[in-house]
Parts: C-alpha cells; structure tokens; sequence
C-alpha cells in the first residue's frame, strides 16, 4: 500500500537541498521547488476513481456488496483526493498541517478499506470478521501513530504501510477457497490482480523510502513514481473488486 506520505517534510524539491556551506547568505541560495507534476497524477485519479466507484456500488447485487463498495470508495476518494489537494496547493502552515497528516492517515484507511469488499465478497462469515477486526484496528493504531507524530522518521513508518497491506497473506487459503465459487478465469485474474496490487504497493513503499530511483527532480521525481505506483495498484484492486462484485 501505499498509498501518499508527503515530500514537504523534508524539502520542496526532490533533489538535494541545497547547502549553506557553500558559503552563500541564507537570502541568496536558491529556492527550492517541487516537481511540476507533484500531484496532478493523484488529483486526476480521484474523480475516475469517484465515477468507477459509484458505477460499482449501483451495479452490486446485494446490500453487504454495496456497503463494502462504498467503503472502498469512500476510502480512495480520500486517498487520491486529499493527496492531489496537498501536493498541488501552496497552503499556509496551519492548513498544511492539517493536510499532511490527512495524507498520511489516509495510507491507513486505503488498506483498511481495499480489504473490506475483498474480505466481504470472498470469505466466509467467521473469517470475515476476524480479519476485519484485526485489520480496522491496527488501521486506526497506525493513524493514530501518524497523526500524533507526523514527524516520524520514514525507515519507522514505511515497513508499517507494507505490513498491514500483507497481512492477508496469513488468509491466502481462505482467500481461494472463497474464489473457488467463480468461474476459474475470473478466480484466478481475482488472485492475481489482488497480489500484483500489493506488489505495487510495495514497490512504490521501497522508492519512497529510499527516494530513488529519481528520474527527473524538476518534473517527474522519486514522490511522482511512487505515486504512479499506488495508482496502479489501486488500479489492480478496483478491478479485483469489480470481479468479486459482480461474480459473487
């Protein structure tokens, strides 16, 4: 998963700061700037996310489906929405903020909310709400970990994203026997969406965290795919969902 954590924390740009060492007053360095396209790619995720969201939760055929869908929506909307606002917004202190820790929180519930239709359509009852249990509860441990200390070294906060979005591993039996009710085609591409998803997840984690590779600082840097990546995956889960939904 993975949702958005910020760049701002650390500076504007993606590229290295630059150092007063050099010799340059304060005044006279250069000003730092973020990638040109620092945004744009989740703020136009959120509407085609919000339009195929709405589609999947009228098309569902049963009210436990719809709700699920709706959580997942809801949950991404947010991700893809806040994120575009963030990154694409010159706020003042206050509001940016405020926005940081809505973009980190918003990791949290993603996951939560990627693994509720999943969890609904696939599993039986008993296993559902174990897992749902597990998973909304860590998920509000970890937001309440980011919220309150939003300044938390990444190497901490990272492999906790990466975690909670591999705790279904532990479910992987469960999951196929749930999937073995579709037709064979549409459990496997279900499967396999769901796992190449995570993998993606995970790789934009990796290229956060180590802030590489960066092609391009001043248009399409490390942050740019990293957030690439989550839109993929989330991409991979929607459609998931889409077949769960429709084939349950």
């Amino acid at each position: 998963m993975t949702a958005t954590p910020d760049a701002s924390s650390e500076t504007a740009t993606d590229g290295p700061a630059p150092s007063e060492s050099a010799g340059e007053p304060p005044h006279l360095l250069p000003t730092p700037v973020k990638p040109r396209l620092r945004g744009w790619l989740h703020a136009g995720m959120f509407p085609a996310v919000l339009i195929s969201g709405i589609f999947l939760i009228a098309l569902a055929d049963s009210t436990r489906g719809r709700m699920a869908c709706a959580v997942f929506t809801l949950t991404a909307c947010m991700l893809f929405g806040v994120s575009g606002l963030y990154h694409r917004g010159d706020w003042g202190p206050r509001a940016n903020a405020v926005l940081r820790r809505l973009d980190h929180a918003n990791i949290f519930l993603i996951i939560a909310g990627t693994y509720t239709p999943l969890t609904i359509l696939l599993l039986p009852d008993g296993t559902q709400q174990t897992l749902l249990w597990a998973i909304w509860a860590a998920a509000v441990a970890g937001i309440t970990f980011r919220v309150f200390w939003v300044g938390a070294p990444r190497w901490l906060y990272t492999p906790m994203y990466i975690a909670l979005g591999w705790a279904a591993v532990f479910f992987i039996p469960q999951f196929m026997e749930g999937a073995d009710r579709f037709s064979s085609g549409v459990a496997i591409a279900t499967l396999v969406l769901v796992a190449v998803g995570g993998i993606l997840y995970t790789l934009g984690g990796v290229v956060y965290g180590l802030k590489r590779p960066n092609p391009s600082p001043r248009w399409f840097g490390f942050h740019e795919v990293f957030h690439s990546a989550t839109i993929l995956a989330a991409v991979c889960h929607l459609v998931a969902i889409w077949l769960s939904a429709f084939a349950a």
